[in-house]
């Protein structure tokens, strides 16, 4: 039985992740340099950049011309315009109001820092809905480490097969997996061509199913 769910934010509540993109490239192209989407998709979900580093990866193009801090000064920037068109994705609040609704407990286990969780969650007015938040620098390891959803079920007192994890990128669902979580996958536009495997359900959007709906694709005896 279900007792609990868990979202991740960047990229899942709101497609902050395709704007970053979008910002890197832009960046790139100031310099002559393309960025294609299958590279940089390997730093998605990971800020720590384990995989690759788009502004390491951008100096060494530039032979050392531009230092990494200014890099990541202009991408901010760039981002910062793009993100006032963003809004909560679809079907996010539904979901939200179901969970309450339906006396789930509402999770957040997120690898970016609690001071931007909280900006985000506070600008679209959905901080209230979770019971327990978990950033990157409350864990050891972020995803794709299960820590993250290891402190969540903790935190929420659940066991982990009375959970579902929902995430857009393949680290948050390895973490997730790592959990033994049941994980249902909602790509956004840059993570949609990544190879997802091991997931429990797969959406194009939260609008594709209601919660319930999903709750019983996943667990077929949940109620």
């Amino acid at each position: 039985m279900i007792k609990a769910v868990i979202f991740d934010c960047d990229g899942l509540l709101i497609d902050t992740e395709t704007p970053w993109f979008l910002a890197n490239r832009e960046l790139y192209q100031e310099h002559g340099v393309d960025l294609p989407l299958e590279l940089y998709a390997q730093c998605i979900g990971n800020p720590t950049f384990e995989d690759f580093d788009p502004y390491v990866n951008l100096k060494n193009q530039l032979n050392g011309s531009m230092e990494i801090d200014e890099m990541k000064a202009k991408a901010r920037l760039i981002h910062k315009r793009i993100m006032k068109n963003q809004d909560l994705r679809p079907g996010v609040r539904e979901y939200l109001e179901s969970a309450k609704k339906r006396g789930y407990k509402i999770g957040l286990a997120s690898s970016s820092d609690r001071t931007w969780i909280d900006e985000q969650l506070t600008k679209f007015n959905i901080l209230h809905y979770f019971d327990s938040i978990h950033t990157g620098d409350t864990v050891e390891k972020v995803k794709p480490y299960p820590d993250l959803y290891l402190s969540a079920l903790k935190n929420l007192e659940v066991k982990p097969h009375e959970a579902v994890a929902f995430e857009d990128s393949l680290n948050g669902l390895k973490a997730a997996k790592a959990a033994e979580i049941y994980c249902v996958v909602v790509p956004n536009e840059a993570t949609s061509h990544l190879k997802f495997t091991n997931y429990d359900l797969k959406l194009e959007s939260m609008q594709e199913f209601t919660l319930e709906q999903v709750v019983k694709k996943v667990i077929p005896s949940s109620t």
